[in-house]
C-alpha cells in the first residue's frame, strides 16, 4: 500500500533526480493530479507547484517524463502542461501505462510522444463530483460550467492533433469517452510514436473510478482497494471538495 504524504509536501520525493546526466533527466508522473501538496495522498501524487520547482531544477535539460496516471484536477493538469509546454528544454513523454482523462492533456505537452507496448490514451468529457445538496438553477450552472471546461480542453487537443485528423471527430470521442491504444491514438494526435518496449500495466488512481464509464481492466483498479474503509471515505470526501471548489471558481 502506498505511503499517506499527510501534512507535509511531497516535493522532496517527486524532486528526487532519477537517471539524471548532464544532459537529461527523468520525472514520473505515475500517481492523481491535484492541486497543492496538501491534496496528494500518496508520493506519486502530482501537482503544479512540484512540476515548477522540477523545471527550474532541471534548468533546460530533455525531461524524460513518463506517466501512468488516472488523472484528476482539470485546472492542475493545464498548469502542468503549459508548465512543460513553454519549458525551455526537450519534453520527451513516454506513456508507460494509461494517460486517462487530464493525464492525456499532460502527455501532449511532450515534443515526442513514446507510446509502449499496452499502454493506453483516454479521452473524456469534463466531470463534477458531488457532494452535497443542489438545486436544478445549480445544476444547470454546472452543466454550463462543464461545457466551458470542455471547449478549454479541446483547444489542447486541436493543437496537438494530426495533421489529416478531423476536431469534431476527436471531440465525438470525447462526448463517448474513448481509450486509445498507440495504433488508434497515432491517427488523432500529432508527434505520436509507438515502442514495443514492456510497460506498467496499472496506475492506482481514485479519480479514474470516479469519472470513467468503461475501464479496460489492465487499468481499472483503484487506489482505494487496499485502504481502510473509514480512512479511505474520509479522504474521497475531502478530495470531492477540492473538486468541486475548482470546478466552480
Amino acid at each position: 500500500m502506498a505511503e499517506p504524504v499527510n501534512a507535509r509536501d511531497n516535493l522532496t520525493q517527486l524532486l528526487t533526480p532519477r537517471n539524471e546526466t548532464d544532459d537529461q533527466i527523468d520525472l514520473y508522473i505515475y500517481g492523481d493530479i491535484v492541486s497543492s501538496w496538501w491534496g496528494a495522498w500518496t508520493r506519486e501524487d502530482t501537482y503544479p507547484t512540484a512540476i515548477k520547482d522540477f523545471i527550474q531544477k532541471a534548468a533546460g535539460k530533455r525531461i524524460n517524463m513518463h506517466i501512468n496516471s488516472g488523472g484528476g484536477s482539470v485546472f492542475a493538469g493545464m498548469a502542468i502542461y503549459n508548465l512543460l509546454k513553454n519549458y525551455e528544454g526537450e519534453v520527451v513523454t513516454y506513456i508507460d501505462g494509461q494517460a486517462a482523462s487530464i493525464a492525456s492533456v499532460i502527455a501532449l505537452a511532450g515534443d515526442r510522444i513514446i507510446m509502449r507496448t499496452g499502454s493506453a490514451i483516454m479521452i473524456h468529457k469534463p466531470a463534477y463530483c458531488l457532494w452535497g445538496a443542489y438545486n436544478a438553477d445549480d445544476f444547470r450552472h454546472m452543466a454550463d460550467d462543464l461545457d466551458e471546461i470542455q471547449r478549454a480542453i479541446m483547444q489542447v487537443y486541436r493543437e496537438n492533433k494530426a495533421k489529416d485528423a478531423d476536431e469534431a471527430e476527436i471531440e465525438e470521442m470525447v462526448n463517448a469517452e474513448t481509450w486509445m491504444i498507440s495504433d488508434e491514438a497515432v491517427k488523432y494526435f500529432d508527434r505520436i510514436e509507438v515502442e514495443t518496449v514492456q510497460a506498467v500495466a496499472m496506475a492506482k488512481s481514485d479519480f479514474i473510478a470516479h469519472y470513467a464509464r468503461e475501464i479496460p481492466p489492465q487499468f481499472a483498479q483503484g487506489k482505494l482497494d487496499d485502504e481502510d474503509t473509514t480512512e479511505a471515505r474520509a479522504r474521497r470526501e475531502r478530495e470531492i471538495d477540492i473538486i468541486e471548489m475548482e470546478g466552480r471558481k
